[in-house]
């Protein structure tokens, strides 16, 4: 029998508020807003979204609130189509926001965001039932410490988003099928911190992993290895107002694509093809294309080798 979802989220609820600025201020000084608005946010609540987006079945869980962040988190999931069945409500629950500066001149942005606070899942949160209904399980940076509550067995292929290190991360370096880092990652872990030693970071860091390694490098795209070689897959010239939500975006299109049966390259090159055009749009779900316009434009792109 067909699993009911292609990708089962884990992650970050949290409501973003996004205010648009012709130029970041000093401190100590004032600057008007061009524009304002109010979004669902958080790693795992926008890769949800963009999966549904992107026509896949989706569900969510996590927590929230019972205050009107929770409700606004969980109205703007249901309206991108994810099933949120298995979202908790923590009575007298505090659910985070975060607070987006953009910069309308070059789409950069600087994000100020509150601490989860909202108990974390427990292993009766994550029955075998629900572990078995999709074939893809995305794990998004606040859940690293779930590595050790998974099974080893009957459970379906993990992709984690590495934002940055963590306690845990060797367990989860151990359990993920697909370990997928950003270049700050990569950095902070002195991975390829040097020009010219990217490639070399990459081959260490895979010698820790268990499963494959993509590294994303924002507006330079993305990497892989395949056939013993590291390929990038540079990002396309798009008209950029606001990268919020990108590498969300790309970790969701990614474990989409593995879902449906993809190889990694035709995986990464349709991820970088989604967070690409989602920069279009203020916030990190409205510029998310649809499928057919992201398949369009990721056969355009060609891997190139990436040099030593």
């Amino acid at each position: 029998m067909m699993p009911p979802y292609d990708v089962l989220v884990i992650g970050r609820s949290c409501v973003d508020t996004i205010a648009v600025v012709d130029a970041f201020p000093r401190e100590n000084t004032k600057a008007g807003l061009s524009q304002r608005l109010v979004e669902g946010g958080g790693q795992g609540g926008t890769a949800a979204a963009c999966i549904a987006r992107l026509e896949g079945r989706v569900c969510y869980v996590g927590r929230v609130g019972d205050d009107d962040a929770g409700r606004i988190c969980l109205d703007r999931l249901a309206a991108f189509g994810v099933d949120t069945g298995h979202v908790q409500v923590v009575p007298g629950g505090c659910t985070p926001e975060a607070f987006i500066f953009v910069t309308a001149s070059s789409g950069r942005r600087t994000i100020f965001y509150e601490p989860n606070t909202l108990p974390r899942l427990a292993p009766h949160d994550l029955p075998a039932d629900l572990l078995t209904a999709a074939k893809v399980l995305l794990l998004d940076p606040e859940t690293t410490y779930l590595a050790d509550l998974l099974p080893a067995a009957s459970r379906p292929l993990v992709v984690y988003d590495a934002e940055r290190w963590r306690d845990g991360m060797g367990t989860m370096m151990a359990t993920a099928d697909f370990f997928i880092p950003s270049r700050d990652f990569l950095a902070d872990r002195h991975f390829g911190r040097r020009p010219g030693t990217l490639v070399t970071g990459l081959d260490r860091l895979q010698e820790r992993i268990r499963g494959r390694l993509v590294a994303t490098d924002g507006r330079k795209g993305a990497y892989y290895r395949e056939d013993g070689q590291w390929r990038q897959i540079p990002a396309p010239a798009v008209n950029v107002r606001d990268t919020t939500g990108a590498g969300d975006n790309f970790h969701a299109a990614f474990a989409l694509a593995i879902s449906r049966g993809d190889d990694v390259p035709q995986a990464v090159g349709l991820a970088v093809a989604v967070a690409s055009l989602s920069c279009r749009a203020y916030g990190g779900r409205m510029g998310v294309p649809s499928l057919e316009e992201a398949r369009t434009l990721a056969d355009t792109l060609t891997p190139r080798p990436l040099p030593r």
